[in-house]
């Protein structure tokens, strides 16, 4: 009833009467509607996390890794913009989101990207001393944005073309500039040697026209 009516929209009592019982019953198990809200929301991303790691283990190098984790928050707020509603706009918004089980979904949920940002700074593949936190919140804001029109009914997006366009910019951006090879010290000597009797001879030679 959250998701079709919208949480504002929806009272207590409406969802008592959907599945057949008095409103005090609800209020056992809820103090509030908002805690009904967090459980529905808390049950909706442990559903999320529970084949992360599985789908995750597919994918052997890093960049196919960030693409599937930022492919797959698009692929979510694209197949239930309805729930995405209700965790930005509702729980997200409140002054208790921080102290909510959600929020500490929301952590494991994100962490999983910077787990494989963190291994690729440690393997040399991305630079190190790079903020992991402005990384993380460039990769889910950039996500977010991109879709908040959608969320509100206006067009749509291709989860694909967003997570290849999204990934490239942000790995280009953090991939470790290449150790240049050791220069040949003795070729060094001989063009340095070259370039001296070259300005020798410039320096000997007589102007042109000169007696």
């Amino acid at each position: 009833m959250f998701r079709v009516k919208g949480y504002q929209e929806t009272s207590v009592a409406d969802i008592a009467a959907e599945i057949g019982v008095v409103e005090g019953t609800i209020y056992r198990y809820f103090t509030t509607k908002r805690d009904l809200l967090v459980a529905v929301v808390s049950d909706w991303y442990e559903r999320i996390l529970s084949d992360y790691d599985r789908h995750l283990a597919a994918f052997t190098n890093t960049r196919d890794q960030l693409r599937y984790m930022v492919w797959r928050h698009l692929d979510l707020i694209h197949s239930e913009p309805d729930m995405c509603r209700l965790v930005f706009g509702e729980l997200r918004a409140g002054a208790d989101y921080r102290q909510t089980a959600v929020f500490d979904l929301n952590r494991t949920y994100t962490r999983r990207t910077v787990e494989i940002i963190e291994a690729a700074v440690e393997k040399g593949e991305f630079r190190a001393g790079i903020s992991l936190p402005i990384v993380r919140d460039l990769l889910f804001g950039c996500v977010e944005h991109h879709s908040f029109a959608y969320l509100r009914g206006e067009g749509d997006f291709s989860s694909d073309a967003a997570a290849d366009a999204i990934v490239d910019i942000v790995y280009r951006g953090l991939v470790a500039e290449p150790v240049p090879a050791p220069a040949d010290s003795k070729l060094l000597d001989r063009l340095t040697a070259i370039a001296e009797r070259m300005e020798r001879a410039e320096a000997t030679r007589k102007p042109k026209g000169a007696a």
